[in-house]
């Protein structure tokens, strides 16, 4: 099995030296660089090719956020995974709306962060469904009046372009269930669920189930299907 290529990112370096130790400890993950700030990014990428970037959002010069907009636009971009204290960070949310494959917790258990990154290289966005609802509603909170209107007119524009179905299936990935939990509620099987998924992500030029989500609740597609 092809090993997991990794690069960290962090400016404190106890902590990069604890995330190497954890994580070059698993079969399956190679840490192929460090990095001191997301300044050095870019061309670290150049240089390792690494499938997965795990990575501060606060860093002196440049910052997780910065770096993860720069990444994406790639179009060999690696999957990014940002490293922060707050669970509805708005620049976490930020990070997620440019791509970011999801964020964990500085204060997360060892295997649960080896977990993430074999997630997020398997393309499996680590963020559940609590705190997908915890980010959205971080969102609504800081967008209010002409710009909240904005939003959600720029959001319902995009998702236009979804049959009813892709449309059921955005709603579902928006409330946070997984495929399985989508094709039950919709009486379809994992697979057609899967190639929904695929389609919705390639129609509205997104990245991750993340970002269906957060779209889903800038149009105001939740607001009447929130769980009870």
């Amino acid at each position: 099995m092809t090993a997991i290529r990794l690069l960290l990112v962090d400016d404190d370096p106890l902590v990069r030296a604890g995330l190497s130790l954890m994580l070059g400890g698993a079969d399956d993950i190679e840490i192929v660089g460090e990095a001191a700030d997301g300044d050095e990014v870019e061309e670290l990428v150049d240089r390792t090719r690494p499938d997965v970037v795990l990575m501060d959002i606060r860093m002196p010069s440049v910052d997780g956020l910065a770096a993860t907009e720069l990444l994406r636009r790639r179009a060999d971009a690696p999957h990014i995974v940002l490293l922060t204290t707050f669970h509805a960070d708005e620049q976490v949310l930020r990070a997620l709306r440019a791509g970011a494959a999801g964020f964990v917790l500085k204060d997360t258990a060892p295997a649960d962060i080896v977990d993430a990154v074999r997630r997020v290289a398997a393309g499996d966005p680590v963020l559940s469904p609590t705190v997908t609802r915890q980010l959205m509603a971080h969102a609504a909170g800081n967008a209010t009046g002409n710009a909240a209107d904005t939003r959600r007119a720029r959001a319902r524009a995009r998702l236009a372009v979804l049959n009813d179905r892709e449309r059921e299936v955005a709603v579902a990935v928006g409330r946070g269930h997984a495929n399985a939990g989508i094709a039950a509620e919709l009486y379809l099987s994992v697979a057609t669920v899967k190639t929904h998924v695929s389609r919705i992500l390639a129609k509205l030029d997104l990245d991750n189930r993340v970002q269906i989500a957060l779209l889903a609740h800038d149009a105001g597609l939740l607001e009447d299907t929130r769980d009870a």
